[in-house]
């Protein structure tokens, strides 16, 4: 039974980078990750700089790693 609320919790989906907006505020650096995924669905998060690569962009394949559905970061394929 804890396998299946720890996989409904922890996970990670291969995706397709769509646009990269980085900003940030007061010198804290973010950034703004949209990614569509193979079923079609698309997804927008937001993260700080040290959750995705450094020279992320628009067209990359990456692994998409979420907790509680919510992404947490983002690694190359």
């Amino acid at each position: 039974m804890a396998a299946v609320r720890s996989a409904a919790v922890l996970g990670e989906r291969e995706a397709l980078v769509l646009e990269v907006k980085a900003w940030d505020v007061h010198g804290v650096g973010y950034v703004d990750v949209t990614v569509a995924y193979r079923d079609r669905s698309m997804e927008t998060a937001r993260l700080g700089r040290e959750s995705v690569p450094a020279d992320l962009a628009a067209g990359d394949e990456v692994f998409v790693s979420t907790a509680v559905n919510m992404i947490v970061g983002i690694r190359r394929a």
